[in-house]
């Protein structure tokens, strides 16, 4: 494992003491590889993923094919947003999973919050 990666496992590990989902409040959590971005809100209780979505998505597939990666992210934030609102979840609690929040990490969050979820 190299230093960077086990820095960002040292900084979830720190975040994910405090971050719990709940049922009323689910966990936006965020991952993103070189690649792509990923999102998805998780019930911790039960231990159950109620809606994701990434730049794999097929609903938005072919729509973020050859866009930069930040306009990729700011799609999936908005993808995710309607999948959580079809399901009724307005609010939730923001896990960056140890990413900085900047970049592709952020145009995620403020495009969820553009499109209906508080946190």
């Amino acid at each position: 494992m190299n230093p960077r990666e086990a820095a960002r496992l040292k900084r979830k590990k720190r975040i994910r003491k405090r971050i719990r989902g709940t049922e009323t409040r689910p966990r936006l959590s965020v991952f993103r590889s070189a690649r792509h971005i990923y999102g998805q809100i998780v019930d911790d209780t039960q231990g159950r993923t109620l809606a994701a979505a990434s730049s794999l998505s097929p609903e938005i597939k072919g729509k973020v094919a050859g866009q930069k990666k930040a306009e990729m992210a700011k799609e999936v934030g908005r993808l995710l947003a309607l999948k959580a609102k079809e399901k009724g979840i307005i609010s939730v609690v923001f896990d960056r999973n140890g990413f900085l929040y900047h970049g592709r990490v952020k145009a995620v969050a403020e495009s969820c919050r553009e499109h209906g979820l508080v946190f």
